[in-house]
């Protein structure tokens, strides 16, 4: 091979290897390319495609080139409707890991908050807030007549099976996947120390819920809970009924009710606790943990009454006798009045 012929072909291989070279590096380069300026979070509906989806990243500001997003999508193969979910964009992400979490489904959980509920179907609105299916679709589930006993509930029971909290969940759960993920937390609540104290007061789950939701209707002070669960627990102990206004308003259906009448005590209602001695059926709202560690770690006292104190301070007065709980509760009807409370 004649010399000048041997230059030209290694020239040629050295431009080859070169230009291969520098090609490579541009693919690298792209592969490895930040597509997402800028982080934050984004919530997938069902049927959402992915020309759609593009056009939100770009208009939302989180990816600076959807040109160059499409391209990787078209490589991956990714087509069609995008998984629906809550995804979280992180600033510096590149283009393939953007096609790939919404390509699978890579979703991050969301928070799910719930607390102050006194009744289910206000839970379902809650929930359905905070995740994919709407009120209809949780309600349907929660109220459907065979639900409490699936998971070992009473209909009255049933909502002491929430625990209110916080809790991480995927966006798209199902009202079942919710149930079964408050079963679960509700079990690991009742560990075997909260068992241990429940089990010498000689009370159910159940009914200490109950109890913890009387005592937190009574009182939003948790440094009180603990008092005005031991008068309950005094009470029940002598057979003496609980009498716990929160029950008859309850009973009455009326929440707006602010001073409960003679009258309303004598309504013939399973929850009245001046017409029936014991624990009432289920709880009359969902208890928050405090409440309901409240009654296990009660305070310990022989106090058997307690009257709101006429400061309006949220805060009661405790009485031993009747004597003084008639003088405690003279002082609060005499509040009311000043203040107009009927």
């Amino acid at each position: 091979m004649k010399k000048r012929t041997k230059k030209i072909i290694a020239v040629t291989l050295s431009i080859l290897v070169v230009a291969g070279l520098a090609a490579a590096l541009t693919g690298y380069s792209l592969w490895t390319k930040p597509a997402v300026t800028e982080g934050g979070s984004l919530i997938i509906e069902e049927g959402v495609t992915y020309e759609e989806l593009s056009r939100e990243l770009g208009a939302q500001g989180y990816v600076g080139n959807t040109r160059r997003l499409d391209y990787f999508a078209q490589f991956l193969g990714m087509d069609g409707n995008v998984r629906p979910g809550h995804y979280l964009l992180r600033t510096g992400m590149t283009y393939p890991q953007v096609v790939r979490m919404f390509q699978r489904g890579f979703q991050t959980p969301v928070n799910v908050t719930f607390n102050n509920i006194r009744l289910l179907p206000q839970l379902a609105g809650r929930v359905a807030r905070q995740l994919q299916p709407d009120s209809v679709a949780f309600q349907q589930v929660i109220m459907a007549d065979t639900t409490p006993a699936y998971y070992g509930f009473t209909p009255e029971g049933f909502i002491g099976m929430f625990i209110p909290d916080t809790y991480q969940m995927y966006w798209t759960s199902t009202p079942q996947m919710f149930l079964d993920r408050m079963k679960r937390e509700y079990e690991n609540f009742w560990t075997g120390e909260r068992d241990r104290k429940r089990e010498e007061l000689g009370l159910t789950r159940g009914e200490v819920s109950t109890l913890a939701s009387i005592v937190y209707e009574e009182t939003k002070k948790t440094d009180e809970m603990p008092r005005v669960a031991g008068v309950y627990l005094n009470r029940l102990r002598i057979g003496m009924p609980l009498e716990a206004d929160p029950t008859v308003i309850f009973a009455m259906g009326d929440f707006t009710i602010k001073r409960v009448l003679t009258v309303y005590t004598k309504v013939d209602h399973p929850y009245n606790t001046y017409r029936n001695p014991g624990i009432p059926p289920g709880p009359i709202c969902m208890p928050p943990v405090t409440a309901i560690d409240a009654v296990l770690d009660y305070e310990h006292h022989d106090y058997l009454f307690f009257c709101a104190k006429p400061d309006f301070s949220g805060y009661h007065s405790f009485a031993r006798n009747l004597r003084e709980h008639n003088r405690n509760s003279q002082l609060w009807r005499e509040a009311l009045n000043r203040a107009g409370i009927r």
